[in-house]
């Protein structure tokens, strides 16, 4: 998110483009990018091939001259994997690979205090204020900040819910933090689910089978005992897995409740269709009404870039679970926005006025950028929002000298969403104006300084070609003076600041 300095920085600098000139080709594995992790620091990228985990690079949004072009299309995204795998790796001492760093999921693991909705399903806010990091004095950038969120929902209020738990019981998942934990999120969703929902397994190795049919939770002995009886051994045949968890998911479908499979797994996918036919299997299920979580564990062949696709291909959210106090965030705490959809294909588009802005970048969701005729299109497969979730996408802007003298319109924001499967999408507009902005970076709202503290955390750790250096101090120091209290996820966000800085500068 860095331009460039506008005060020189005791932090050694980061000369990004020759490295990566230096990195192309290296550690390379097919569609993946670079394998293994960065156990290195600036001028040493280093991965251990023993890890092998696999990363899908998708590159980094550019600046685009708003004379050009001055409309940008993305879909929105609420998965958050990317940021535990981040949490998993400086936690055993290692700074994560670039690949696996995606900016929006770093945000997106965050809930801001956005208003709640008051008709629609979800609300849309807008803030503009200078970037405290991006400029220098030629061009100062400002950050155009929109958030999402959608309106709560209890667990007492959810829609009737059938789950089937797609388990992956291969050898590779026989270790602490794969089919053990797994088992754990499991029996976190079951405490957290109601008598009435109903819960299926299926399993899958070098074959597959069905554990247990759809079953009510009230009887959670049968369920429990089918958890319990998990053991790890054979290949990873997915295709027959995914198969025949679809058609239990249809065994149990609920009209107008929520149809959802799990899918747990070190997605160390072997034998069948793997890669892009298992994802294209995925796709041809879609119009079924039935989502699809991915919910990752283990490191060491871990593969990343089919989880990710799967999900995003499969009317899903992803997550990577790395401890069980995550499980009981997303199983617990968080369930209802992870099993339940309250706004389908939910796609942004943005047109800038040209005479304010001269150019825009859009800071991540890479994965999620359209084509703007794709805005308007019926057919076009975007992200789903849950109760509660808030999503949040930032634009660095460079506005032109008299942009407050030619213009007060800074930019259109639209929104489209459609509230249920084979309804037309509605669409929502909002107009944000320059003479909105804050005078200073320090004027913003706290969550809109944490949410650009942790961005600039991300475009570090991913190596951004828009980084001049690893400025982890003034990172901890934003978040730190705009973080909520009593919000343990953001507390310990500076205790991963403190840890990467550490590793940086060894």
């Amino acid at each position: 998110m860095l331009q460039a300095f506008k005060k020189p920085s005791a932090i050694r600098s980061l000369i990004v483009p020759a490295l990566f000139v230096g990195l192309a080709g290296v550690g390379c594995g097919g569609d993946y990018g670079h394998d293994g992790y960065y156990n290195g620091y600036p001028g040493d990228y280093g991965y251990s091939e023993a890890s092998e985990d696999r990363f899908n690079d998708f590159g980094e949004n550019e600046f685009i001259e708003t004379g050009e072009e001055n409309t940008s299309s993305f879909s929105i995204d609420v998965n958050t994997a990317s940021y535990t795998i981040m949490r998993r790796d400086l936690t055993s001492s290692r700074l994560p690979n670039p690949d696996s760093v995606r900016t929006e999921e770093y945000i997106n693991f965050f809930r801001f205090d956005y208003p709640n909705p008051q008709e629609d399903p979800f609300s849309v806010n807008m803030e503009v204020a200078p970037s405290y990091f991006g400029g220098d004095e030629e061009s100062d950038l400002h950050l155009l900040r929109i958030g999402v969120r959608g309106k709560d929902v209890s667990i007492e209020e959810m829609k009737p819910t059938n789950l089937v738990f797609l388990v992956d019981i291969s050898g590779s998942m026989n270790r602490e933090t794969r089919l053990p934990l797994a088992k754990e999120a499991m029996h976190e969703m079951l405490d957290h689910l109601r008598p009435t929902d109903t819960i299926a397994m299926q399993t899958y190795a070098s074959g597959s089978d069905t554990v247990l049919q759809p079953t009510p939770v009230s009887s959670r002995g049968q369920i429990e005992s089918a958890i319990d009886s998990l053991v790890a051994q054979g290949a990873t045949h997915a295709e027959g897995g995914i198969i025949q968890a679809y058609n239990l998911a249809e065994q149990g479908f609920i009209e107008g409740g929520n149809n959802r499979v799990v899918i747990l797994t070190d997605g160390d996918f072997n034998v069948g269709k793997t890669g892009d036919d298992l994802v294209e299997l995925v796709k041809s299920y879609r119009d079924r009404e039935i989502s699809l979580t991915s919910v990752g564990f283990g490191h060491g062949g871990y593969n990343d870039a089919t989880m990710e696709r799967l999900a995003r291909d499969g009317n899903g959210n992803y997550f990577y679970i790395d401890t069980i106090e995550e499980a009981r965030r997303i199983f617990g705490r968080d369930l209802p926005s992870t099993i339940e959809v309250i706004a389908q294909d939910v796609r942004i588009q943005v047109e800038f006025d040209d005479d304010a802005v001269k150019r825009y970048r859009l800071v991540g969701y890479e994965k999620r950028v359209m084509e703007n005729e794709e805005f308007d299109d019926e057919s076009t497969n975007a992200g789903e929002i849950g109760p509660g979730h808030t999503v949040t996408a930032f634009y660095e802007l460079e506005l032109h000298e008299d942009a407050g003298d030619e213009s007060d319109f800074l930019a259109e924001v639209r929104v489209r969403h459609r509230e249920q499967y084979g309804e037309d999408t509605k669409l929502q507009t909002s107009l944000i104006k320059l003479s909105q902005a804050h005078d200073e970076f320090a004027d913003a709202s706290d969550g809109f300084r944490f949410a650009a503290a942790v961005a600039e955390f991300a475009g570090v750790l991913r190596g951004s070609q828009y980084v001049n250096g690893a400025r982890f101090d003034e990172i901890k120091s934003i978040a730190d003076g705009a973080r909520y209290q009593g919000y343990s996820e953001q507390e310990e966000f500076l205790d991963l600041v403190d840890m990467a800085d550490a590793l940086w500068q060894e």
